[in-house]
């Protein structure tokens, strides 16, 4: 009982320093809207060349729908498909390579992921129709990790950072994280954004992005 108040009391003072204002809100709402408005349409084309690719690859589903959380509950994140049909099949199958997967919620040199899906994973492009969910106010550019309702449970007392912000395109953690960092680094990653938020500091993330693209794509 004491350990949960000591949460509580914890929970409450970082909702207290959330730095968030109404107008804040407003004005990253806007950001988003117009900024992933623009983005859909300039990376159209390009979306198509690497559905079309998926679809050769394996004749399979171009796309992909994830199930996350975000302040107004859960809801589906669009992604380009990057693994094998079958792919919560396989891991159903093979315990050893479940209970893997339950560490961390991702897997070193995952079996499930296509040749395709693999290059699309390094540079990120595979969640670039989730403009689509930033259109819609599910997601922002800038935001936390994109995580499932399941993930959400490894938080712990840092869980309300997702009732309050929503999940990013692009966000701190992805810009400058280890891809295998462990949970406990990506959830302090995650809280430095939210306790240190600004329309600055998502500026700075978003010029960062690029360069992580075009470093991952090994240009």
């Amino acid at each position: 009982m004491q350990v949960s108040a000591v949460a509580k009391t914890q929970d409450v003072i970082r909702r207290q320093r959330l730095p968030l204002t109404r107008w804040d809100r407003t004005l990253k709402r806007a950001i988003d809207l117009v900024g992933s408005s623009l983005l859909l349409v300039v990376t159209a084309p390009l979306v198509l060349v690497l559905a079309l690719r998926i679809k050769l690859h394996d004749g399979g589903p171009t796309f992909f729908l994830r199930r996350v959380t975000g302040p107004k509950g859960e809801f589906d994140a669009f992604k380009l498909r990057t693994m094998v049909v079958d792919a919560d099949e396989v891991l159903r199958r093979d315990s050893l390579l479940r209970r893997r997967f339950e560490m961390n919620f991702k897997l070193k040199d995952d079996p499930r992921i296509t040749a395709v899906g693999a290059k699309l994973r390094r540079t990120g492009l595979d969640e670039l129709p989730q403009l689509w969910n930033v259109v819609k106010g599910q997601m922002s550019l800038v935001g936390p990790r994109m995580i499932t309702p399941l993930e959400l449970q490894k938080y712990r007392d840092a869980a309300w950072i997702f009732s309050e912000m929503k999940p990013g395109l692009t966000g701190y953690w992805q810009v400058n994280g280890d891809q295998q960092a462990g949970y406990n680094r990506r959830i302090e990653m995650d809280l430095f954004y939210v306790e240190h938020w600004s329309l600055f500091f998502d500026l700075k993330i978003l010029i960062k992005t690029p360069a992580r693209v075009l470093r991952a794509s090994g240009v």
